[in-house]
């Protein structure tokens, strides 16, 4: 699925919150590419490392120290993961807290279309829904369960999926990201410092808190 970082940007501009929050600091780019967010220009990114197959392994992030990082993005990258909860808990590992994780994945209805494995991706190990049961897939992720696994660390701040382009009349099967859908789900995460976990949340200045 290449150029899907970029084809992005256009849709993240339109969004205030990406540039003001979300891709703030020095970041990392999980499976980024020759499509990574650090070829792209956000006012307040400072720097943004991409980590692809030469770095090593991407599920486990294996040399990489926990919260070495303001944030993480990954664009497609989680479905060819082996474990992907194994994966997404490295990944806000290396985030420091009160960072933010953005995470594309494709989804299953859109991208695969009713066929598992993928007949436009051979290497995607598993298929994802943002939330439905059944499915027919025998590979499929359950975005909000999944999440639900990670623990009390995180904070969802959105789970979106991004169909504006998609062309639900189409006369035929066929990739639609070759055109200009994304065919995607967008998952944002927020890294809880650990006063938020202890306090069961997140609250504006005035609110009493624990000691």
């Amino acid at each position: 699925m290449p150029d899907e970082c970029l084809k992005a940007r256009e849709r993240r501009l339109r969004d205030p919150n990406f540039a003001a929050h979300y891709f703030r600091g020095s970041g990392l780019d999980v499976g980024g590419g020759s499509d990574g967010l650090g070829k792209q220009e956000w006012p307040h990114m400072t720097a943004c490392r991409t980590w692809d197959m030469p770095d090593g392994d991407a599920q486990m992030l294996a040399t990489i120290p926990a919260e070495a990082y303001d944030f993480v993005h990954s664009s497609h990258c989680l479905e060819h993961m082996v474990d992907p909860v194994e994966a997404l808990a490295h990944w806000c590992r290396v985030c420091k807290p009160g960072g933010y994780i953005t995470v594309l994945v494709p989804d299953e209805d859109m991208y695969e279309q009713g066929v598992f494995p993928s007949t436009f991706n051979g290497d995607h190990k598993w298929t994802f829904t943002p939330h439905k049961a059944p499915s027919w897939s025998p590979r499929s992720i359950n975005v909000l369960s999944l999440l639900q696994r990670l623990g009390p660390g995180l904070e969802v701040i959105k789970v979106e999926s991004i169909h504006g382009s998609y062309d639900w009349q189409a006369a035929e099967r066929h990739d639609q990201t070759g055109g200009a859908a994304e065919c995607a789900i967008e998952i944002i995460l927020r890294k809880r410092p650990p006063h938020e976990i202890r306090d069961g949340g997140r609250f504006a200045a005035w609110h009493p808190v624990a000691p």
